[in-house]
């Protein structure tokens, strides 16, 4: 962790991630993990998707197309939205292999 940034615990899907994050941005991040773990909630919820990695890619997918089709975004932040989406992929990715390796 970078100097200013603390370890949060957050919980998706009933699973307890930490997750470095400067202080000053604690709330925001407890705030887009609650939003995070009600909508793939909803998409398990469904039936129609199983399995928490589809889950989280259908997830990613929807909010990417909220974003996109917000009239409110200009190119500039769908670009920094894709960034942070992608960097939170890598995050639930690394997260998610590390979890099928404490099933084996």
């Amino acid at each position: 962790m970078s100097k200013g940034s603390n370890a949060v615990k957050v919980n998706i899907l009933d699973k307890e991630y930490l997750v470095a994050c400067p202080e000053e941005e604690k709330e925001a991040l407890l705030s887009s993990a609650r939003f995070l773990n009600d909508k793939m909630a909803d998409i398990r919820s469904s039936g129609k998707v199983v399995g928490i990695d589809r889950i989280a890619v259908m997830a990613a997918l929807n909010l990417a197309h909220d974003v996109i089709e917000s009239e409110s975004v200009d190119s500039t932040q769908i670009d920094a939205y894709g960034s942070r989406i992608q960097g939170l992929n890598k995050k639930v990715e690394a997260a998610l292999s590390k979890y099928k390796l404490e099933l084996n």
